[in-house]
């Protein structure tokens, strides 16, 4: 890839210019190294800033190990580090550019991928998910999913200053004795999470390079939450069995064949009812300890929610535990909801 043009004898970014193209390249750079979410406008902001720790943490700290159980990185971001980064001081000195002129420059180390035309790739995407969902799962949860997270976007759309036509990518921080370490990152339409970092060859080329693919994993693990993760075997929504107990899985009030099949969610979650949400307040569900709570990812209260208990199915359950479990969950479960039935 050549020289990066900010390896230069002297240089320190940010410098005193409030842009410059040399910022943008940085930027840039981040992005396919997977440590820059964007914009890339050439200004370094706070989250430029962010993005230049996380790299100086993972030379420091990143042996390739994943901090789930999702297997290790094909390379050691450790072995880039040439001695001269010793600290996470969110600046780029020259130690650091050469750091990064390394990792760009070898192919062991996979790089994000960009769109020559996003837009087209986002339309593919989108109805590569429409498609293989057919039967599968709920198209308006479906549809749901992929706007809360990624805004229904493959690959990021440049516009004004910004050039990003990068793969989206969800940065997660969750290590409270390190802020600076990005635990993990979700790739494209449907947010595909790897707890390891850099990718493998194989995780790249599939469903983070690829829009349709990447859709169908989506699917894949909504329809498998609902699966396994409601009633069980693999674990059971304490919601669902607190408000429905712990009978068969609902898949839909209508049969296969039924145009409405799968379809009709508007119309369920609007007939059920609505209450507001208040955070620290309104327990997650009746009787329950946990409260719904404002946290780094969601603001905790909410007015005119579908009632979850008289939806007659059990993707609202499933949808939750998609995002996980904890206060997360059921905050991201009433965005859905309400984006729904709204």
């Amino acid at each position: 890839m050549g020289v990066p043009s900010y390896v230069v004898d002297g240089l320190v970014l940010p410098s005193n210019a409030a842009s410059s193209s040399q910022i943008q390249e940085l930027q840039r750079d981040l992005r396919a190294l997977g440590y820059f979410a964007g914009p890339v406008t050439g200004v370094f902001g706070g989250a430029t800033q962010r993005a230049v720790n996380a790299l100086q943490f993972d030379l420091m700290h990143n042996a390739g190990a994943s901090t789930q159980r999702d297997g290790n990185a094909p390379i050691a971001v450790t072995s880039y580090n040439n001695g001269s980064v010793t600290a996470q001081t969110g600046v780029v000195d020259q130690g650091l550019a050469a750091c990064l002129q390394a990792m760009l420059n070898d192919d062991n180390f996979p790089k994000l991928p960009s769109s020559d035309d996003p837009v087209a790739d986002n339309q593919r995407a989108l109805e590569a998910a429409q498609a293989a969902a057919a039967g599968q799962v709920p198209m308006p949860f479906l549809l749901q999913i992929l706007s809360q997270e990624s805004n229904q976007r493959h690959f990021q759309v440049p516009g004004g200053s910004n050039t990003d036509s990068f793969v989206t990518v969800g940065l997660d921080r969750n290590d409270s004795a390190n802020g600076a370490a990005i635990t993990s990152r979700g790739y494209g339409i449907g947010q595909f999470t790897l707890f390891h970092h850099p990718p493998t060859s194989d995780e790249l080329s599939g469903v983070i390079s690829d829009p349709a693919a990447n859709a169908s994993a989506t699917i894949k693990e909504f329809r498998n939450k609902f699966d396994t993760c409601v009633v069980g075997p693999a674990d059971r929504a304490d919601d669902r069995i607190a408000e429905v107990g712990t009978g068969p899985l609902r898949l839909c009030k209508t049969q296969p064949g039924d145009p409405l099949y799968m379809m009709d969610c508007v119309n369920c979650c609007k007939a059920a009812g609505s209450m507001d949400i208040v955070a620290g307040t309104t327990p997650v569900y009746a009787g329950a300890a946990l409260t719904y709570g404002e946290t780094q990812y969601h603001k905790g209260s909410y007015t005119n929610v579908p009632v979850r208990a008289r939806i007659p199915c059990d993707w609202p359950y499933a949808i939750r535990r998609y995002n996980g479990s904890g206060v997360n969950s059921y905050d991201y479960q009433a965005e859905v909801l309400s984006a729904i039935g709204g």
